[in-house]
Formats: C-alpha cells, structure tokens, sequence
C-alpha cells in the first residue's frame, strides 16, 4: 500500500473515532464513560418485538410456583435497581438449557433449567440480578455502538487497501473481533457480575450465594473455547473477580 492512501485510510479512521468520541457518556452506575450513540428507543422497540417472537416461538411453562418464583424475586431486584419507571412482564419458558434474558423493555424471561440449578432464591437473584445489570449498564446500547464503529473503521482501511483488501478483511475482521469486540463483551459480563451483587444486597439476598450459583453453571457446562475467543469470562475468572469483589464490600 503507497503511503498516500494509508494516510487517507488513517484520516477516515480518525475522523470515524472522533464521531465516536462525541458520543461518549459517563455512566455514573460503572463510574466509567462509554461510547454510546444508540438510542434507548430503538432497543426498547427492537426488544418488545424479540419478547413477542419469544412467546410467539418458544413454549412458555404454566408451572404457577415457577412464575411466581420468578416473578417475586425479579420485582425485588428491579426495585432494587430503581428500575420501577416501567412495567416488567416476566416468563418461565420451558426449556432444559439454564438461561435467564432481560430485556430494555422491561421483560425478564428465565429458563426451567436455570430453574433447576438456582436452589434457592438467592441463586436465582445472583442470575436476575446480573441480567439487570447489563440494563443498568446500558450494555447492549454499548455493545451495538462500538460494532457499528468497529465495521465503520474496517470499512474506511479496506477502500484504501487495493489489492490487499481480501486480506484486510479477513485479518482486519478477526483483529478486530479477538482484539476488540469478544474482550469488551467480557468485561461487560464482570461489570454486569457486580452490579448483579450490588444489586442483590440492596434487595435482602445473600450475595454469597452467587458464587455458589455460578459453580454450579461451570459444573454443567462443557466447553472447551479458550478465553480469548469467548464472549464470555473463564469460569476461573468470574470467580475469582466475583469472590475479590463480595469480599471487599464485606459480603458473606
């Protein structure tokens, strides 16, 4: 690539970033700035139209004891997050995989087999309250933002890169997932892991019992991606993070 067009490909790049800059908001709940310039209502909507197609797809269970578990221990977290400004529907689907959503909407849904693992309801608060989290953290909002401007910047160097664009896709793309994306949706897991303690303390449930909670998920779940290439933590390190935290608010 001649210098010319890679200083061009940098100038786009930089201009790109400044846009983003611009866009940068401090979420007082993470004490940090994030680059944001999703609108909330876009993900209210898009997500009242996922919770649609969820029940319209999906086998809700009918077990009463489970929706009222459910129902009771959401309203208490989401109390306790401030999250009371809108109204929460709540669904027990009926499905083995452990798994617990929320959306910015304000639906909740959780599976029987998350059920099946939280044993009492402290556990269950620790998944809810972690959900919870990523709302509070405006996580999805962050999320969608840096994939737009991630794609933005790809963009700009792949016009400039001629003959070497194939490769600048290929590599450029996998750069910026492994380098970018898959490491800030972990660190949105371990922020959404504390605020999800926080948030059960301040709704009268053991925060303790959180580390309990996802010993058990690691115990059931078989996977061998390394953590690089994980959206997620290590079970070892969301533990271990976990645990340091509890640990330093004084939590048992």
């Amino acid at each position: 690539m001649s210098r010319k067009p890679l200083m061009l490909a940098l100038a786009i790049t930089t201009g790109v970033l400044g846009a983003g800059i611009g866009a940068c908001a401090y979420n007082e709940a993470l004490g940090r700035n994030q680059l944001v310039f999703i609108d909330d209502g876009v993900l209210v909507q898009q997500s009242q139209a996922a919770w649609a197609e969820t029940l319209r797809t999906q086998k809700v269970s009918n077990n009463a004891a489970q929706n009222v578990r459910v129902r009771r221990v959401g309203d208490r977290i989401v109390q306790a997050a401030n999250l009371t400004n809108r109204h929460w529907e709540y669904a027990v689907f009926d499905d083995s995989t452990p798994n617990a959503f929320v959306l910015p909407s304000g639906h909740m849904g959780v599976t029987t087999g998350l059920l099946a693992i939280a044993k009492n309801d402290d556990q269950l608060a620790a998944v809810i309250g972690h959900e919870v989290g990523h709302v509070i953290a405006r996580h999805a909002a962050e999320r969608a933002s840096t994939t737009q401007t991630t794609g933005l910047i790809l963009g700009a160097v792949q016009s400039q890169a001629g003959d070497y664009s194939q490769a600048v896709q290929a590599f450029g793309g996998m750069g910026a997932q492994l380098g970018v994306l898959l490491p800030f949706s972990r660190s949105h897991e371990l922020e959404a892991d504390r605020l999800g303690v926080d948030y059960m303390a301040a709704a009268g449930y053991k925060p303790s019992e959180s580390l309990a909670l996802w010993r058990a998920m690691a115990e059931g779940r078989q996977s061998g991606t390394p953590e690089f290439a994980s959206t997620h933590p290590s079970d070892q390190t969301r533990l271990m993070q976990l645990q340091q935290y509890i640990a330093s608010r004084g939590w048992n």
